[in-house]
Formats: C-alpha cells, sequence, structure tokens
C-alpha cells in the first residue's frame, strides 16, 4: 500500500463474541488489509485479556478491520459480520456469556452509522431469525489491540481453533442459519 492510497483507507470494528472466531472470515477477502484482535466500548485505558474476562472494565472482545473501501465495501463487511454471529443473543455468544461476549457494530463515520442500521433493519426484516436482533450499534471507541498470542489465532493454533469452534456451539449455529 503506497502512501497516496493511505487516504482511501477505512476502519471497520465489530464485536462478535470470542475474538479468535472473527479474524479468519474477514481476513480471507481482497481488500481487507489487517484484521487485529483486541477491545473496545470500555472505561479503561489499555486493558488486559483478564481484566476484560473480568467483566468489569466494559469492553467487549472485537476486530477492528483496516480496509481498502475501492476493493471491499463497508456493507459486504456488515454482511460477513451477520454471517458470524447469534445477532439475537444479548447475553454473549454460544457457550461464552457475558458484557465481553456481546455483539456489537462500532461506526467510524456517519455514514457508517446508516449502513449499519440499514444492514440491521434488512436482517431483521428478513425473517431469518424468531428473536429480535439485539446487536447494538454504537459510536466507535478506543480499541486496544489484544495481547500477541491472541492475534491471528487461527494461523497459530488451528487445531485449538478449529477444536473452540466446534465445541462452542458457533459452528452448528452458522450452518444452521447461514448454511455455511
Amino acid at each position: 500500500m503506497g502512501e497516496n492510497r493511505s487516504a482511501g483507507i477505512e476502519l471497520a470494528t465489530f464485536a462478535g463474541g470470542c475474538f479468535w472466531c472473527m479474524v479468519h472470515p474477514f481476513d480471507q477477502w481482497p481488500g481487507v488489509l489487517r484484521v487485529e484482535s483486541g477491545y473496545t466500548g470500555g472505561h479503561t485505558a489499555n486493558p488486559t485479556y483478564e481484566e476484560v474476562c473480568s467483566h468489569t472494565t466494559g469492553h467487549r472482545e472485537a476486530v477492528q478491520i483496516t480496509f481498502d473501501p475501492d476493493q471491499i465495501s463497508y456493507a459486504q463487511l456488515l454482511d460477513i459480520f451477520w454471517r458470524q454471529i447469534d445477532p439475537t443473543d444479548a447475553h454473549g455468544q454460544f457457550y461464552d456469556r457475558g458484557s465481553s461476549y456481546q455483539t456489537a457494530i462500532y461506526y467510524h463515520s456517519e455514514t457508517q452509522h446508516q449502513v449499519a442500521l440499514d444492514s440491521k433493519a434488512r436482517l431483521a426484516a428478513s425473517g431469518r431469525f424468531r428473536q429480535p436482533i439485539v446487536t447494538e450499534i454504537l459510536p466507535a471507541a478506543p480499541f486496544y489491540a489484544a495481547e500477541d498470542y491472541h492475534q491471528d489465532f487461527y494461523k497459530t493454533n488451528p487445531t485449538h481453533y478449529t477444536r473452540y469452534r466446534k465445541g462452542s456451539g458457533r459452528d452448528t449455529f452458522l450452518l444452521t442459519h447461514w448454511k455455511v
């Protein structure tokens, strides 16, 4: 990426439960330049994994995506996001429970805000889910990168990652609701 392209680069931030499971779905798309695991939405600066897991900092596990909107749109990223989560679960995702695992879309501009609202409304109107869509749409907050051992977990620990996805119930849910 040359310096003259940096002006067209955008961020997207999504909380989808365990951040390990949110990297690979985005990492494989042209135009996605980086996917970083981390924490956002809380009231403590530079939280650690242990602090976030204590559910006392207000942070959620999230991914921050650096992308080129000339190659992949924010709307496309939202479509990928929805297909990774249970948007009807207000208490976490799959067997990960608590506030740090709640889903959210963190918008970085008013345009992203409107696109996210429209996307959520379309999903709600689709009839795909019987329960209401509870994923929040919130202004972007400071994002803190997770510890190095959490980055690209699907690559560095593929066996553990695969076992975790299956054991958590995520893969079964996605297959049932999205046929992926």
